[in-house]
């Protein structure tokens, strides 16, 4: 992933959009927003416009690649939201295999 691909995922991920949700906002696919965040498109100026206009940045503000202390912030809160939202995931699986569990013990008396 390119230092560009990199900054519009974390925009993204700050206003709480999916890949869909920009997506529709370009007017273009989910694969083809995927290879822009992922740095295998190439983005021309009129969609590099188009970007820094739905996220409320200048074009020049999008691509400046210093990486700030809130930019490092937010990504590390966002890698501890993902650790978070797995093990909250494991445990509902835990759970509904334990209701599954109770209601097949209910059934077979």
């Amino acid at each position: 992933m390119n230092a560009l691909g990199k900054k519009i995922r974390l925009l993204r991920h700050q206003k709480g959009w999916s890949q869909e949700d920009v997506a529709k906002r370009l007017d273009i696919s989910i694969p083809a927003f995927s290879k822009i965040e992922t740095g295998i498109t190439d983005v021309n100026l009129s969609r590099l416009n188009q970007i820094s206009k739905l996220f409320n940045l200048s074009v020049v503000q999008l691509l400046s690649t210093s990486d700030t202390e809130e930019d490092r912030e937010s990504l590390n809160e966002l890698a501890d939201l993902n650790k978070k939202l797995q093990l909250r995931e494991t445990e509902v699986i835990d759970l509904q295999k334990k209701v599954i569990d109770l209601y097949e013990q209910l059934h077979k008396k």
